[in-house]
């Protein structure tokens, strides 16, 4: 199964993100393996974290919540909040298989809350773009909740086209950039 759990920071957090930062490494580690995408959110000045975003394959709801609730960031308070959903990898691939590569353009997380009817369901016609695509689904799969991509745009407009907008009770669009173990 797979899953999106994207952490937001409370205001205020970064100096203890930054105290956290190598026990965030080593609780990461241990997920490497399960990792289809990573990477912070930023405010708009882009130097300002405001979130992490980690798209994981694991075996059931329960290792997902473990995943999310257990991270030292979370547990020291640097997290406001946590949206953890199940998530369909419609591409099949990795962000470290997207052919554009690590760095070159700007890349956003875009969250499409649902409204009712299942939507954006089939790969958008820019594929070369998308770094991960598909639905947020409920913990069983069954019911569609959303949209979760991270997508390479000129701004965060296009970014937000690539979901139909009327098909949602909202569309986020974050600032993000490729995470990992800083080298």
């Amino acid at each position: 199964m797979e899953f999106l759990c994207y952490h937001r920071d409370r205001p205020a957090s970064l100096p203890l993100r930054r105290e956290l930062g190598e026990e965030h490494w080593r609780y990461m580690d241990q997920y490497a393996e399960e990792m289809i995408a990573r990477g912070p959110t930023f405010a708009d000045d882009g130097d300002t974290p405001t979130g992490s975003v980690h798209i994981l394959g694991l075996p059931d709801p329960a290792a997902a919540r473990a995943f999310a609730f257990d991270e030292p960031n979370y547990q020291a308070g640097v997290y406001r909040d946590v949206l953890l959903r199940r998530w369909r990898n419609v591409l099949g691939r990795t962000m470290w298989d997207f052919p554009g590569g690590r760095s070159g353009g700007k890349r956003y997380l875009v969250l499409g809350l649902g409204a009712g009817q299942a939507a954006d369901l089939t790969v958008p016609p820019d594929r070369d773009e998308l770094i991960a695509y598909g639905p947020l689904l409920s913990d069983d799969g069954a019911a569609w909740l959303g949209t979760a991509a991270l997508v390479r745009a000129p701004d965060p407009a296009a970014a937000r086209a690539i979901l139909t907008a009327e098909r949602y009770a909202d569309i986020e669009v974050h600032n993000w950039q490729f995470g990992g173990r800083p080298s």
